[in-house]
């Protein structure tokens, strides 16, 4: 029988269990000694997290005035866990609550979760805080935390400001930095620029005793992280200006859209009716923004940006454009015209006949603009009609109408230009000119915004380009803009062209037959042109683009004032007001400027 000497093994399984035993003790050290977070869970009865939210940033207009800043507020959280027997009577009337909404509330932060704190009650202001706050001891599970309101100093642009709101599930599924309870913003600035103005939570951990009281920080705030604040937006908007044409648009509803040619600075977006920014703020948001949403007059719809209209008569400078870079017509190039009597377009009223552009725009002659679209369509330039006719759309895509501008203005509408696709559909494949006549005078399929109608005025200021509308003009901090404010786009019409279509503008001003010629501003040479647009559910739509000063513009504007009839009677005098506002500083027309802010047009519905 062979004997095995087993010393050897003796001696490997001793070394493993020393081994494992050596892991365990330094394991056991590191996590006593070294590691306080498994300590820091062991004592969460006693340790209250608290979310330490950063201010959000502050925006302010060109000039340096606020428009929005923060207000202290706070928020009550619960842990239902810890919360015990108390007398619910007293704890309702201290927050001013109903038994059956303290039921609702506390079920809902049950079924969030027993053993983590949720908002029990959320946007306390600072005076009922600290009446609150002496006798919270009394409710063990309850505490407070430090937040901020928005506020808004004057009740100003709020289709542009937006507000904001609390997340929902699918703001915490797709960002893993907000949480239950946590605030976003909803609409406009606030929404669009949410992660340059949002900064970073910090967070603070403290003791507290069995009364819920706090006793200061724990371990000296060695494990605390400080808030990062948001940072603070300059916009392009003139806040006075911004004011004044709101103050104008009372009563009315339609939109002003003012931007400085220079930069595609918006200087003012107006949407009328509109409401007092301030509505949308604390614990009350909910039932005004209900109110809102039922109001016949829609004040929540931004028709600066969605307000969808036929150009009418504004539109007649672009087509007069597109025909003479193709070389279908020349600035002296002559159509007549027989007023009334006139097919297949019939005039508003009897002038000079024949007449070359500069008196057919400053007369607004139908005839003539209805002859160079059907010049333009067949010119000897294209194959057929409908080669020329991709050419005119594509044109005025680059004009920017019928595609967003794709900025930081959220949810704008396209607007629409037709496309030969969509003729070839509705005719079977058989149209011409005459068919699409209305697009020579801006009737028809044609639908602008405000915004886009406010761009074109930009164009032809500039003689041919423009920087896309946007909002923004700097983030403190940050030098930079986002490239797509700062590219110059060209629309491809010759330079030379707009020179008439400037001098036209001026006309109509200037002119004796000119549209907007009793509006004329004193020391101020400024473009426009009118345009009556119809509607069919009503009185036509008032509309008028323009820019000063006529040599060096640096405002160009369109206004729209729905069912209030010729674009020379309300939306001309309301633009030049603008004009006179922004340049001068005031109004030296005080009988006009009682008169556009008196006047209702809001009993009369679409």
């Amino acid at each position: 029988m062979i004997k095995r000497n087993l010393s050897g093994r003796k001696t490997v399984i001793l070394f493993i269990f020393s081994t494992i035993a050596l892991i365990f003790i330094i394991k056991l050290f590191f996590l006593q000694v070294v590691d306080h977070s498994y300590k820091l869970s062991s004592q969460n009865n006693v340790l209250r997290y608290i979310t330490q939210y950063p201010a959000r940033g502050k925006i302010l207009d060109r000039t340096g005035k606020l428009l929005v800043f923060n207000e202290a507020a706070f928020d009550l959280l619960v842990i239902p866990q810890q919360v015990k027997a108390f007398d619910t009577v007293d704890f309702c009337q201290l927050l001013n609550i109903e038994k059956e909404d303290f039921k609702v509330r506390l079920n809902k932060a049950r079924n969030y979760s027993r053993y983590r704190p949720s908002v029990f009650l959320e946007q306390i202001s600072k005076e009922d805080y600290g009446y609150i706050a002496e006798k919270l001891y009394q409710f063990h599970g309850f505490y407070f935390q430090a937040r901020t309101l928005r506020h808004y100093p004057q009740p100003i642009a709020a289709h542009v400001l937006g507000d904001i709101g609390e997340v929902n599930q699918r703001n915490i599924d797709s960002d893993p930095y907000y949480k239950s309870g946590d605030y976003i913003g909803k609409s406009g600035i606030e929404r669009f620029y949410e992660n340059e103005l949002r900064g970073n939570k910090g967070l603070k951990i403290v003791m507290v005793d069995v009364y819920n009281r706090e006793k200061g920080s724990f371990k000296d705030g060695q494990y605390d992280t400080l808030p990062i604040a948001g940072k603070d937006l300059v916009l392009g908007l003139d806040a006075d200006l911004q004011a004044y044409g709101e103050a104008l648009m009372q009563n009315k509803t339609g939109s002003i859209v003012a931007i400085e040619p220079s930069s595609g600075e918006i200087l003012s977006l107006i949407s009328s009716p509109s409401f007092d920014p301030n509505l949308l703020v604390g614990r009350i948001r909910g039932q005004n923004y209900k109110a809102l949403q039922e109001d016949s007059l829609k004040p929540l719809i931004n028709r600066a940006i969605s307000g969808s209209y036929p150009p009418g008569s504004t539109f007649k400078m672009i087509n007069a454009l597109v025909a003479l870079n193709i070389g279908a017509i020349s600035e002296h190039t002559r159509f007549t015209c027989q007023g009334k009597l006139s097919s297949p377009i019939k005039c508003t009223h009897d002038h000079n006949s024949p007449l070359a552009l500069l008196e057919a725009m400053e007369n607004s002659c139908n005839p003539y603009f209805w002859n160079t679209f059907r010049s333009t369509l067949y010119s000897s330039h294209f194959k057929n009609h409908k080669e020329a006719y991709d050419y005119w759309s594509e044109t005025m895509h680059k004009f920017g109408l019928g595609v967003p501008f794709d900025t930081d203005i959220p949810f704008e509408l396209s607007g629409n230009i037709p496309s030969t696709a969509y003729f070839d559909q509705l005719y079977r494949g058989s149209w011409n000119a005459l068919t699409v006549r209305s697009l020579s005078i801006g009737q028809g399929e044609i639908l602008v915004t405000p915004l886009q109608l406010a761009n074109l005025a930009v164009i032809i200021s500039n003689k041919g380009f423009y920087y896309k509308p946007h909002l923004l003009k700097s983030i403190v901090g940050n030098e930079y803009l986002p490239e797509t404010y700062t590219e110059k786009i060209e629309t491809g019409v010759s330079e030379k062209h707009f020179e008439i279509v400037k001098k036209s503008m001026l006309d109509v001003f200037e002119g004796d037959h000119g549209t907007a010629r009793y509006y004329k501003i004193d020391s101020i040479q400024a473009g426009g042109k009118t345009g009556t647009v119809q509607n069919p559910h009503g009185e036509d739509h008032s509309m008028f683009i323009a820019f000063a000063p006529y040599d060096n513009p640096r405002i160009a504007l369109a206004v729209v004032v729905e069912n209030a009839g010729y674009g020379s009677t309300w939306a001309a005098p309301i633009a030049t007001l603008m004009i006179e506002r922004y340049l001068k500083g005031k109004s030296s027309r005080q009988a006009l400027e009682k008169r556009m802010m008196e006047t209702s047009f809001n009993k009369k519905k679409l």
